[in-house]
């Protein structure tokens, strides 16, 4: 199909964003809003936005003046019937969206293409009462639509490949990458994503750190763009929260899509987040109000007298057990090489999936000298101390001190570095499978699965989550670079101990991480 010319109903923030890069792609584009002015505010804020950035030397004028010819208002529906493409932006409310498609093909011609840009609604039940459901699909556009660079087309049951084909050239041309998926709960982006913020929740609830703790280790450790209580503050608990909730519920209560008690909490008392000035931070003018997170004055003392005169390492895999050695002997820190710890000796347990309690019983050390740390982030980013329940605490100052500050037994010629990472270590209760474990291999479990119900390719999923949520991998390359039998271990671990059934592993990941071959790999059909 050549388009030449695309509708959008609804002119709120994301049909004018679709509007701006298909008139920068050289499509003519009808703006129609059935609210009386809505469709003029809304090529006016356009052109107001457009003029800054030619201001800003993103266009040239001949350039701006082409895009703003390109946008035409139109006062009635029938108007639009020249538009090859149709895509309607308005409200997420499926009754209202089928009574436009009913009306959409009372004016538009037999081959025209009516996409729905929703994010939650099955694009099947859209279609569901149409003459015509097989031009009918999914158009998923994320917001700021210029900037993400990545949208969802969905095929309902009753869709026709030409119509895949039409709307991810259209993608393509307008300068994003179209991935195509399923028409299931959440799609990609929105199924992807709802491991990150839903573990996070637990991992809060059940008292394992902070909120702030949590969001300083995913995003300093982890590399995650901004932490789960950020994003959930920006983007708001009244839109979170529903999404959670709905995506379970169509799920028929899968545990890994289970919300948190906490946010429904929050919205019933009206703590939304930044739009109100408070949700889980406080804001002043829009701007984060920072927290004071000092640690206990005791315990700063306890800190700076300890003295470490050795360390025992028990490690899960061998390459952490060389990190640490390095780490160590870096840091003038005698290493206890003894088949059983000193009674003096800080017990320094590098795990996965697995609780300090737990870890010292299979190691056969004293829980009252141990201390575990999370390998999964790098000891050059952010490090993550878990002392057991009964760990002494001069243990636990030893680790902060070796860890936290990362001066140890080092002279005072390095302190100056030293206070360069000073506060890189977060300590947390005991948990089973610190912080950035959990989160990171419930994101990793999820893309499997999501791969395993062929909701999408495996590189659509990765492309789509990375683009669309900001991760700093896609789950399924993240899988492979952390290794899939290391992220298999956690998950396993977790499961064990814990019986819940949201950390059971896919067999998507359980399959690939047993063979020893990329996350990627499918298998071929005969």
């Amino acid at each position: 199909m050549t388009v030449n010319t695309l509708a959008i109903v609804g002119t709120g923030i994301m049909g004018m964003g679709i509007a701006q890069i298909a008139a920068q792609a050289d499509i003519q584009v009808l703006l129609y809003d059935a609210k009386a002015g809505a469709a003029e505010q809304g090529r006016h804020s356009l052109k107001t936005m457009l003029e800054k950035l030619t201001a800003k030397g993103k266009f040239s004028d001949d350039e701006l003046q082409a895009m703003l010819s390109r946008l035409t208002v139109v006062q009635e529906l029938s108007q639009i019937a020249t538009a090859e493409i149709v895509v309607e932006a308005i409200i997420e409310n499926l009754d209202i969206k089928k009574q436009l498609f009913a009306q959409l093909e009372e004016v538009v011609t037999p081959d025209t293409v009516l996409a729905t840009n929703t994010s939650s609604l099955s694009v099947t039940a859209i279609a569901a009462d149409c003459d015509h459901p097989e031009r009918v699909a999914g158009f998923h556009f994320f917001n700021p639509v210029p900037l993400m660079k990545i949208v969802e087309i969905i095929p309902g049951l009753s869709t026709r490949q030409s119509v895949v084909d039409a709307l991810t050239d259209l993608a393509k041309r307008m300068g994003h990458l179209g991935v195509v998926a399923k028409d299931t709960p959440g799609f990609i982006v929105n199924h992807g994503g709802r491991a990150y913020g839903t573990e996070a929740l637990k991992i809060l609830g059940e008292g394992v750190a902070s909120f702030e703790q949590i969001d300083r280790i995913l995003r300093d450790g982890a590399g995650f763009r901004m932490g789960p209580f950020e994003l959930l503050d920006l983007t708001g608990i009244d839109v979170s929260h529903p999404v959670m909730e709905s995506i379970y519920n169509q799920f028929y209560h899968e545990a890994r899509y289970r919300p948190h008690p906490l946010t429904r909490q929050m919205l019933v008392g009206k703590k939304l987040g930044r739009k109100v000035g408070g949700g889980f931070y406080q804001y002043e003018k829009g701007q984060k109000v920072s927290v004071d997170s000092a640690q206990n004055q005791s315990f700063e003392a306890l800190i700076s007298d300890a003295t470490i005169s050795s360390v025992w390492i028990g490690a899960d895999l061998a390459e952490d057990k060389t990190q640490l050695i390095d780490y160590l002997n870096a840091h003038d820190v005698t290493i206890d090489d003894n088949d059983t710890p000193h009674p003096d000796s800080l017990v320094l347990l590098a795990i996965y999936g697995e609780d300090t309690t737990n870890a010292a019983i299979r190691y056969q050390v004293d829980p009252k000298q141990a201390v575990a740390i999370d390998m999964l982030t790098e000891l050059t980013k952010h490090r993550t101390l878990m002392p057991s329940i009964v760990t002494q605490e001069r243990f636990v100052a030893q680790a902060y001190a070796l860890f936290g500050s990362s001066t140890g037994n080092k002279g005072s010629d390095s302190r100056e570095a030293d206070a360069q990472e000073a506060s890189s270590a977060t300590l947390i209760a005991e948990s089973t499978g610190f912080v950035a474990q959990r989160v990171v291999a419930m994101v990793i479990n999820l893309g499997c699965d999501i791969a395993m119900q062929k909701i999408a390719t495996p590189e659509d999923i990765d492309n789509a989550v990375k683009l669309g949520l900001g991760y700093p991998y896609g789950p399924i390359s993240w899988g492979d670079h952390l290794g899939a039998s290391r992220v298999l271990l956690i998950l396993e671990r977790i499961y064990a101990l814990t019986g819940d059934p949201r950390y059971r592993p896919s067999p998507w990941l359980q399959r690939r991480a047993k063979l020893a071959v990329s996350l990627f790999t499918q298998q071929a059909i005969y």
